[in-house]
């Protein structure tokens, strides 16, 4: 019998060569190249096809790939009704996973596996339903924003950019500035993929099913939305609000650690130094700052405080922030509803997850692990039960 390790920590479930993480250096790469370097020069439609092909794509592979992903950004009147037939309280995460699995009625899409084995789905073709997906699931966020207030549904715009066509659709009341545009697009690209977390697994092992791909991706936003995983920008955000005044900082963080609760948005498994995507998101509230008033504002200044409070305590058992801490701020400033920090997660690691997907489909096997049985060997004669006590 194997090693048992719980939550499969240290073990390598695969071979991938779609992101890498150094975590004592505080690395993170897509397909060789920075996070740093994609956050700067590169935009998140590059860095989906970047994740899914393994080669940033020329200006006609863009243009094709743009299209693939603008044909499903306008969703079908039958989704629109459905979203219209939810709760307006639901959960926005539950939403959007119904919605992402109801993407298969509209545009079916099956693999035989069979067919798989014979190697007659192309890459074109994955990359193509790949598009469609990362089209329609970022419109599903949106729509669904609008219809929970009592707001019509705002067509897609195909002149504009995935990022600014998304805060076109969600609220076209805000306003977009150039700076605005590349801090919706650079979050979109830090969030992409991280190796295989706890939604990408899902993701894998759905997959080796060979069930559809938005079946697939349906699974990954549920394991997404427990908040041990996407849903800690959301935790930050109330966390910072229960805190109080940014003097209230060390005080409060040393009886939550007394208390032995969770500091959200510190802390990752992959990390013993700073998550590389906190850096840059630090930097992005920053500008942001300075674009809107030259001043910081409450909530950052408490974050900062909280941040220098946790490094004080918890540097030497290499807690730091992670890209949860800051992404939340960012979110709240440019006037996003918390209740969709997750969902806009979502949006941005389902190219992650497509290019999992990919991935695993193209050498397949069916995940199926061992489990150290620890119940009894046997037990007595079951008695009818009115001879039970």
């Amino acid at each position: 019998m194997a090693d048992y390790h719980p939550g499969l920590e240290g073990v390598i479930a695969t071979e991938s060569s779609i992101s890498d993480i150094n975590g004592e250096k505080g690395i993170l790469s897509y397909r060789g190249y920075s996070i740093e370097e994609l956050a700067e020069k590169s935009t998140f439609e590059e860095t989906a096809f970047l994740l899914l092909t393994g080669e940033l794509p020329t200006p006609d592979e863009l243009t094709k790939f743009t299209k693939q992903i603008n044909v499903r950004r306008d969703l079908p009147s039958g989704m629109i009704d459905l979203l219209k037939a939810l709760p307006k309280e639901s959960n926005p995460m539950d939403v959007i996973q119904l919605a992402v699995s109801s993407l298969g009625t509209f545009y079916p899409v099956t693999f035989d596996a069979e067919d798989l084995k014979a190697k007659k789905y192309t890459k074109d073709y994955y990359i193509e339903v790949s598009a469609g997906i990362l089209g329609s699931i970022g419109s599903i966020v949106a729509a669904w924003n609008r219809i929970k207030n009592n707001k019509d549904y705002i067509k897609p715009d195909s002149n504009l950019s995935y990022a600014d066509n998304f805060m076109h659709m969600l609220d076209d009341s805000i306003e977009v500035t150039p700076l605005i545009s590349r801090i919706i697009d650079a979050t979109l690209i830090l969030h992409a993929e991280h190796t295989i977390n706890a939604s990408t697994f899902t993701s894998m092992v759905t997959s080796s099913t060979l069930a559809s791909p938005t079946q697939v991706i349906a699974s990954a936003i549920g394991s997404l939305s427990g908040p041990l995983h996407g849903g800690a920008n959301q935790k930050v955000i109330l966390m910072l609000d229960e805190m109080g005044s940014k003097d209230n900082a060390r005080a409060w963080l040393e009886e939550r650690l007394s208390r032995k609760q969770v500091v959200w948005g510190m802390g990752h498994r992959e990390y013993s130094t700073k998550d590389p995507r906190a850096n840059i998101l630090t930097e992005m509230v920053k500008d942001l700052f300075k674009e809107q008033s030259g001043k910081v504002s409450d909530m950052f200044e408490k974050a900062m405080e909280l941040e220098k409070a946790c490094e004080e305590k918890l540097a030497k058992k290499g807690v730091y922030a992670n890209v949860d801490f800051y992404s939340g701020i960012l979110y709240k400033e440019i006037g996003i509803p918390v209740d969709l920090f997750t969902p806009i997660f979502a949006i941005s690691r389902a190219s992650g997850w497509t290019a999992q997907v990919l991935e695993q489909l193209d050498d397949n096997r069916l995940y199926r692990p061992l489990t150290d049985y620890t119940g009894p060997d046997s037990q007595p004669e079951i008695l009818p039960i009115n001879e039970r006590d």
